[in-house]
């Protein structure tokens, strides 16, 4: 498959190096306590239907203290449009919600089944679908999910994996597409958060989170 044979040249080219630095730093985060993995959870707010690269931006600028120490929701809707954000009250609100959950490490590493922690963030925090979950649990250490963005959704679709790119992505097509993954996955020996790098660098050229 010349899919396969893509990620597998990646794999022995110096991107390897690259790919292995992000993992070590989601591995570190791993470690760290609510205040990270809350941040990181706000990224993966941010990301949606926008950019990583201005999710990640944001992060840099407001951090853990400018997503909880806000004084009213307004207050934070004005931040995230200060800072160019487009969508910024319905993120706004979203992230207020998630302050309910600022122990979200404690709460995610009480969960022992895989698939539970994404179901338990999907069904408690607003504003986290199928893909935000998997990023973000990817991000905080966990390789087992696909994160499938437009990236990724138009990889699987050049490669003839799938038929098409569907209009929407609900539960059922996600956990599908998430299947292909996971075998394409085992027959190169890494994970899907692992490969999910060396793919998303395939289509955009960049490693980010």
């Amino acid at each position: 498959m010349k899919l396969i044979k893509t990620l597998e040249e990646l794999r022995n080219s110096e991107i390897k190096h690259l790919v292995e630095e992000r993992i070590k730093e989601f591995e570190k985060v791993n470690k760290k306590s609510n205040k990270e993995w809350f941040s990181e959870l706000c990224f993966c707010l941010l990301t949606a239907n926008t950019s990583a690269e201005l999710g990640l931006r944001i992060q840099k600028e407001l951090g853990y203290k400018g997503f909880t120490e806000f004084k009213t929701e307004e207050k934070l809707a004005e931040r995230l449009k200060n800072v160019k954000y487009r969508f910024y009250n319905r993120r706004a609100h979203f992230i207020a919600l998630a302050n309910n959950f600022k122990n979200i490490k404690e709460i995610i590493s009480k969960i022992k089944d895989k698939n539970e922690k994404r179901e338990w963030l999907v069904e408690n925090i607003k504003g986290i679908g199928y893909k935000e979950s998997s990023h973000f649990l990817r991000n905080v250490g966990h390789f087992d999910y696909a994160i499938l963005d437009k990236h990724i959704l138009r990889v699987l679709e050049d490669n003839k994996l799938i038929k098409e790119i569907p209009k929407t992505i609900n539960k059922k097509n996600y956990l599908m597409f998430e299947k292909i993954l996971e075998k394409l996955s085992k027959k190169i020996n890494m994970s899907q958060g692992e490969m999910d790098l060396y793919l998303w660098y395939g289509k955009t050229g960049k490693i980010l989170k």
